[in-house]
């Protein structure tokens, strides 16, 4: 089904949901690092570690993830995460009220919420190709993309009004409320997805292997992979820092740092909404490395940041990144989403977020040892330069031989061959020999 996607029933519950979802989620990202700076009077390592403990999940279960997602329906998993999420939040509320709260309480939370992160994100990249059209994939993401952008301008705005005028503990309790407005609209959607793919015999080592194989051995996903991975390292040593650097740097107050947090969100509406018209304007291949080589040097203004105008400079730079990143994930994972076949969708999705995703808890890590031994803004020097420089990986890369991926347009004069690159879903994707991997059925 193709057509506008503003009176596609099924895509604005499952857009809704997830709104509500992310503007807790944004409420829960101020609250929870406010409450550990500002009640337990937490370290730079701490506040280091209380974002890496948040992300290590996908270090250790995003392969796992991706064949567990691919043997079972999506809905129903990413229901019950939900459920569990919002359990795992309201303990923090409690604790913040009764006073009995603890950074080690923090990190258990970030942990277990962690691991639900993962199923529901391998879940639902794996959902959205069953709710929507292909044709229709890249004007999803973008709107995906956007919505988050405004979700934290939303939950930050929200969220540093509510700390201000009820204090962090009652305003943890929001998210709560949020991830079961989520799951409700999840079970709203009325079109069935497709029963997972069925075996005589289940061997998880080989099922693995089979989506390892399709993400590196084809010759663009190890690029944008590559690519992927150092923008996260680098920008989780930024965001790791964002609120200490706020709060002891640029000397603000708890309610002007939400009011900056949610200021700098703008770039990512901005990149959501235009990334289909720029992908179509300049290329969908091109504009995956012109973005972020374009806005990146953006980033350089974080660190030149001083108290009085600094905050200016922070929101300006931090909205610069926030652009490049909606811009780049909406083409990147349209495309990936479009070429892989169905019945991998979990595993190539998990596959990437392995790496990707992987290496946040170390970035974030990175960020919180740096600041303490360098200070913030040595470190955010260095977190800058690399999200800028992250770009060239792209740059020097087949994708610069091409205005449009293969699914889109035919290869240049003098580019590589279109039989070089996967086919469209429905054909099966081919290594650059032309011979068909993955083990997946051709259409």
């Amino acid at each position: 089904m193709s057509g506008s996607l503003w009176r596609h029933r099924d895509f604005l519950l499952l857009w809704s949901g997830r709104t509500f979802s992310e503007v807790g989620d944004a409420v829960s990202m101020l609250a929870i690092p406010l409450l550990a700076v500002t009640v337990l009077d937490a370290s730079a390592v701490e506040v280091g570690i209380l974002n890496a403990t948040r992300m290590v999940a996908y270090l250790f279960l995003s392969l796992p993830a991706g064949v567990w997602v691919d043997r079972m329906r999506k809905r129903p998993l990413m229901v019950a995460c939900h459920l569990v999420r919002a359990g795992l939040v309201a303990t923090v509320a409690v604790g913040a009220w009764g006073g009995w709260i603890t950074m080690a309480h923090l990190w258990t939370v970030a942990l277990l919420a962690g691991v639900c992160t993962v199923l529901y994100e391998t879940a639902h990249q794996s959902l959205l190709p069953s709710v929507v059209a292909g044709n229709q994939l890249l004007d999803a993401n973008g709107k995906l993309t956007a919505t988050y952008s405004v979700s934290q301008i939303a939950g930050y705005g929200v969220g540093g009004a509510l700390v201000s005028a009820l204090g962090v503990a009652r305003t943890a309790g929001v998210d709560a409320l949020a991830y079961l407005v989520n799951a409700l609209s999840l079970l709203l959607i009325r079109r069935g997805e497709d029963p997972p793919a069925r075996a005589r015999r289940r061997d998880f080592r080989r099922e693995l292997g089979v989506g390892l194989a399709f993400v590196f051995r084809h010759p663009v996903m190890p690029r944008l992979v590559a690519a992927s991975a150092s923008f996260n390292l680098f920008s989780q040593m930024i965001f790791a820092l964002a609120v200490l650097y706020l709060v002891r740097d640029l000397r603000l107050g708890d309610h002007l740092v939400g009011v900056v947090l949610a200021l700098t969100t703008l770039g990512g509406i901005v990149g959501g909404q235009a990334s289909a018209r720029l992908g179509r304007l300049v290329g969908t291949a091109r504009i995956i490395w012109l973005a972020p080589l374009g806005l990146g040097w953006t980033v350089l203004l974080v660190p030149v940041a001083r108290p009085g105008w600094g905050p200016a400079a922070y929101t300006v730079g931090m909205a610069g990144m926030g652009a490049l990143f909606a811009i780049y994930n909406a083409a990147a994972v349209s495309y990936r989403q479009r070429v892989c076949p169905p019945e991998l969708l979990g595993r190539m999705t998990a596959s990437i977020r392995f790496v990707i995703f992987g290496v946040m808890p170390a970035g974030a890590l990175a960020g919180g040892l740096l600041g303490s031994w360098w200070g913030e803004r040595p470190t955010l020097w260095v977190a800058a330069l690399g999200v800028w420089a992250s770009g060239l990986l792209l740059y020097f890369s087949p994708l610069r031989q091409w205005r449009d991926l293969p699914d889109d347009a035919p290869a240049p004069d003098g580019g590589p061959p279109s039989t070089r690159l996967p086919a469209p879903q429905g054909r099966p994707p081919v290594d650059p020999a032309g011979t068909a991997i993955g083990g997946v059925r051709g259409g």
